[in-house]
């Protein structure tokens, strides 16, 4: 049996807010797949949905930038928030951020030619490096772009113009009135970073995560002892609810808190003269998927278990 680790029950309990003792409890029931434990804890109705985003740890950078029909998103990572707040790193990863708007990845980034003409990205980096004295890494990139139409972005908890820590892109392909697109795109994009969708629509969730949820819903709805028939129109009733806190179309807008997204583009489509279809976005989180080293919580934890 896998050995459960008071990290482990700590880093359960974060993602799925259930107490410390549940946790331990799963863990050991699942031989301590950490997953395996969070489907574990809802389905013995201890835990909501676990967040497909991993804990934010890392500090740096994302930056922001659109022109038009094309947008792009790029991360850098440092040690410490020190580093984020320092000018040339900002500098920095604002020219990045542009190079991103044709760069096709990450490497062809890296290779990329500062704005002077002189350094290569990974060789400026370095230079930063070596000045600041901290280690630093250009992580990822992404871009949007649309044949006609806008893509607007939005930047959370900015540092500067165009960096901060939640960056996001939305695009809109429409022949319309592009000032009025923008400002809805702009919109649609403050939306997403405050709701956090994971698919754009119905068809774009992942199989697996709707397969792992139908799986949660229907031992929920056993509990209820109903027959199997009603059982399974109950997990579709309830699926209903998760495209509703997943998908971008059928989020309701936080911006009116009354209407779907869809429902907001379908409107917006009147006042702009044109047909609009939201054909993408990307948002993107500092240190999302990256875990810092925390020297003290396991001790902590620890003493709480008794062990």
């Amino acid at each position: 049996m896998a050995e459960i680790t008071a990290a482990l029950v700590k880093e359960l309990r974060e993602k799925s807010g259930a107490g410390m003792m549940d946790c331990k409890k799963a863990l050991a029931e699942v031989a301590g797949d950490l997953e395996a434990a969070v489907d574990w804890l809802r389905k013995k109705g201890l835990a909501a949905a676990a967040k497909k985003a991993g804990r934010v740890a890392a500090e740096g950078l994302v930056g922001v930038v659109s022109e038009g029909a094309k947008g792009a998103l790029v991360e850098v990572n440092s040690e410490t928030d020190f580093v984020a707040r320092n000018e040339s790193f900002q500098s920095f990863v604002t020219a990045v951020t542009k190079l991103a708007l044709v760069a096709n990845d990450v490497e062809a980034l890296k290779n990329a030619k500062m704005p002077d003409g002189g350094q290569s990205v990974s060789e400026k980096l370095t230079q930063l490096v070596a000045t600041i004295g901290e280690n630093m890494s250009l992580r990822r990139m992404a871009a949007l772009s649309v044949p006609h139409g806008v893509v607007a972005s939005y930047m959370h908890n900015a540092a500067a113009p165009g960096v901060g820590k939640i960056g996001v892109l939305v695009a809109l392909e429409s022949t319309g009135d592009t000032a009025k697109l923008a400002a809805l795109g702009k919109q649609i994009a403050m939306h997403v970073a405050a709701a956090n969708p994971q698919a754009l629509n119905t068809d774009a969730v992942d199989p697996a995560d709707l397969e792992r949820e139908r799986s949660v819903l229907a031992e929920q709805a056993r509990a209820s002892g109903k027959p199997e028939e009603i059982i399974a129109k109950m997990v579709e009733g309830r699926l209903r609810k998760y495209y509703e806190d997943v998908v971008l179309l059928e989020q309701l807008y936080v911006v009116d808190g009354e209407s779907r997204v869809k429902q907001v583009v379908e409107k917006a489509a009147k006042e702009i003269g044109a047909p609009v279809k939201l054909t993408g976005f990307v948002r993107m989180a500092l240190g999302e998927g990256i875990e810092k080293e925390q020297k003290d919580f396991a001790a902590e934890v620890a003493a709480q278990l008794g062990n």
